[in-house]
């Protein structure tokens, strides 16, 4: 049986670390399956019964960039040592650090490698870019853009992709475990998440570190404005970071009373499920995992049309091809567009804001596109339908054997 090894930093959150676990468990029918890791650090994510290898190589600050730069290479000495003497036949890296590591780690061994370019982030440093695709034997992208984007200004065509993989069954059962929602409580001292005498509040929740990138200074401002019209409606921001900037703001615009944010949870789909609505406020994305569960749901999701994956999702064939013939070059659309399985409004600004004194087009769009579904109880009903509809598509066994496919093809 052949060797796959597959490469990222940490298990510890994110969207392309659970891609990973997914993809080890999935492809075991067909490979002998490695997991790589440089530090083992919280890791977040069911292992068990993986086969997982720590080289305790962690990101460092030491030393500024000459720390880095030998943290590389010590990364990079471990992993081309592992792939000689564990005959790895194939190397599939998540995540810019990781495809570095793959890259340069592939002289004086026979294992083909693949990068993964997996958000519109990994596509900005075009030294990387270049990198990557120069020393792979093959890019795989988790969306249709990425690799339009890759011929588009590479000319780079040895390119695939493949969507993500979606466990509806198990979202939909891992929902039904309600103790850590029922227990939460916002960690600025705004209360618990449940209140069993509360009236009930149209929930709006939204999934991710707090990260410039998931736009949630935007999502704050654009609240604000449907508290204006709909004041028994909440925001839940559920993920890991400093949250102390989005508080403040959420207090200067005077909605902290209705803004919670619960922190890290091991299992946000309880959360989600409680919820009304699902809203993407990112500028960055790859294939957005957390929309999709969402989607597995049955929340009807409002999206910002950033660079690469909600439009993929919550538009179908026709309304996507209308919208790249009417942007070639890969921009956002400039309008709402009500899509057969969801709502898209245009890209968000990335550059962080937390003026309340400064409402933006952006925000005001977003609103508007919140306002749009709130608006109308049967709508938001249809489109709830509409995700778990899309969601089902996204099979877990089509995954596996589309990447078998692919794998395959670079030997």
């Amino acid at each position: 049986m052949k060797h796959l090894l597959l490469i990222v930093p940490m298990l510890h959150q994110g969207g392309f670390e659970r891609v990973c676990v997914a993809t080890a468990r999935l492809m075991e029918k067909y490979y002998k399956v490695t997991i790589l890791i440089f530090s083992d650090k919280d890791i977040n994510y069911d292992i068990s019964g993986l086969d997982v290898v720590n080289i305790d190589v962690p990101a460092t600050r030491k030393f500024g960039k000459l720390g880095k730069v030998v943290n590389v290479f010590r990364r990079v000495s471990k992993v081309r040592k592992y792939k000689k003497t564990h005959n790895v036949d194939i190397a599939y890296s998540f995540g810019s650090s990781a495809n570095y590591v793959n890259v340069l780690s592939k002289a004086g061994t026979k294992t083909k490698v693949l990068t993964g370019l997996r958000c519109s982030t990994d596509m900005e440093n075009t030294r990387e870019v270049s990198l990557f695709c120069n020393k792979a034997d093959q890019v795989l992208s988790c969306s249709k853009e990425i690799m339009r984007e890759l011929l588009r200004e590479y000319d780079y065509e040895k390119s695939s992709y493949i969507y993500n993989p979606l466990d509806t069954e198990m979202i939909r059962e891992k929902a039904k475990e309600e103790e850590a929602l029922l227990n939460a409580s916002d960690m600025f001292g705004n209360g618990k998440l449940v209140e069993d005498s509360a009236e009930h509040c149209v929930t709006l929740i939204s999934v991710g570190r707090q990260d410039y990138i998931k736009g949630f200074w935007h999502l704050i401002k654009a609240f604000s404005m449907v508290l204006g019209k709909y004041p028994n409606t909440r925001l839940w921001i559920v993920g890991t970071g400093d949250f102390g900037g989005p508080r403040k703001l959420a207090e200067d615009l005077g909605v902290a009373e209705k803004v919670f944010f619960p922190g890290l949870q091991k299992n946000p789909f309880p959360f989600v499920n409680a919820a009304d609505m699902y809203v993407l406020s990112s500028n960055h994305e790859g294939f957005p995992n957390a929309i999709l569960e969402a989607m597995a749901l049955g929340k009807p999701c409002v999206a910002a049309d950033c660079k690469t994956g909600p439009r993929e999702i919550l538009l179908n064939e026709k309304e996507y091809g209308e919208l790249i013939a009417a942007k070639p070059d890969g921009a956002s659309t400039d309008r709402i567009i009500e899509g057969e399985f969801g709502i898209i409004v245009p890209d968000m600004n990335q550059n962080t804001d937390l003026d309340a004194s400064n409402i933006t087009e952006d925000d005001k769009m977003l609103a508007e596109g919140i306002l749009k579904m709130l608006s109308d109880e049967e709508k938001m009903k249809h489109y709830g339908e509409k995700a778990y509809e899309r969601a089902l598509t996204y099979n877990p066994g089509k995954y596996a054997e589309d990447l078998f496919d692919i794998l395959e093809k670079v030997q």
